[in-house]
């Protein structure tokens, strides 16, 4: 007799499709680089777009040596604040914290994510956290934005993990280095490189399946609705199968990764364009020019990490020119 099951067939791709559990992404991957110890990922508040001209450099491209217009996305790249640094090692059975240690000084501004009892001996934890280094298997970086040093116009900062390379002893000695220490994306990051991006992207509430699956709308015959699907599923078997439904629902507000995006430039001087950026303003300090549109709106937090894709490669370009018109 035959088998009565199989493997799900179909794509599972963004489903299912619900609103996200915070408004900024948590990093969980990372890619394998080798040689010295050094961070993986940061984060930035993305300000605007804006347009550039540059040379082309692909000899095999049509456009070899002439002038090539781009878009960008301009991401606002405040120094992270490394405040602690957190152990991980198997814990009944799966990876789970062993040790956390935090900076021996913070700033204020951490009172309003952090509890940390007023009578912290700094000396005494960083000890602890040392004798549990050799059951450990990963060191992290646990560091804060400081959205009072970008023109996102905030005072609570975001708390994310920064994933570091290299063996489990060179990323505790790094760690121990850096505590309370700046973190800035030229460090991290270089001109030319390929890096992934993600983040949680617009919101637009209860949307219909039209523009929420791109449902065919029905002729002007069709009875009852038009903007509504017919049908979703056979007969046999006697119920709906995962993901062909298409229903009204939520729609945006979900996490979303794009892979591969070229850093154009990375600047400390600020980018001002005449008139600012609309609703954001201006970039006072360091910033991050991206090739291409990112996820989310305005002001919002974006997950920057080394390519997963194209590991080490780059391909950097010679830009003549950056729009900076009113945008108003």
């Amino acid at each position: 007799m035959a088998k009565g099951s199989k493997p799900k067939a179909g794509s599972r791709a963004f489903w299912p499709r619900k609103r996200a559990k915070r408004i900024y992404p948590r990093m969980t991957a990372v890619p394998k680089v080798d040689g010295d110890v050094r961070p993986l990922n940061f984060a930035a508040y993305k300000a605007g777009m804006t347009r550039v001209i540059h040379e082309g450099n692909r000899k095999d491209s049509p456009t070899f040596a002439k002038d090539i217009v781009r878009a960008v996305t301009v991401l606002d790249c405040p120094p992270l604040m490394v405040c602690g640094a957190k152990l991980y090692g198997l814990k009944k059975g799966r990876d789970n914290t062993l040790g956390m240690v935090w900076a021996e000084k913070l700033d204020k501004t951490l009172s309003r994510k952090v509890k940390v009892p007023r009578k912290y001996d700094f000396r005494k934890n960083l000890a602890s956290a040392e004798k549990l280094l050799g059951e450990a298997n990963d060191v992290r970086l646990v560091t804060c934005t400081q959205p009072a040093k970008a023109g996102v116009g905030k005072k609570t900062p975001e708390i994310l993990e920064v994933h570091l390379s290299g063996d489990t002893e060179a990323k505790w000695n790094y760690a121990k280095e850096n505590l309370g220490k700046e973190l800035k994306a030229e460090s991290i990051f270089e001109e030319g490189e390929f890096i992934d991006t993600s983040s949680v992207t617009k919101g637009h509430g209860m949307e219909g399946p039209v523009r929420r699956f791109g449902v065919k709308i029905r002729n002007r015959k069709a009875h009852n609705k038009r903007r509504h699907v017919g049908n979703i599923g056979a007969v046999t078997p006697g119920r709906v199968l995962p993901g062909k439904i298409a229903m009204a629902g939520q729609h945006g507000f979900q996490v979303r990764t794009e892979y591969s995006k070229r850093i154009f430039r990375i600047g400390s001087d600020g980018f001002e364009p005449k008139g600012g950026i609309l609703n954001y303003g201006s970039v006072p300090g360091q910033f991050i020019m991206i090739h291409g549109s990112v996820g989310g709106p305005r002001k919002r937090l974006i997950m920057l990490r080394k390519s997963m894709r194209k590991t080490g490669e780059k391909l950097p370009v010679e830009i003549k020119h950056v729009a900076t018109e009113s945008q108003q």
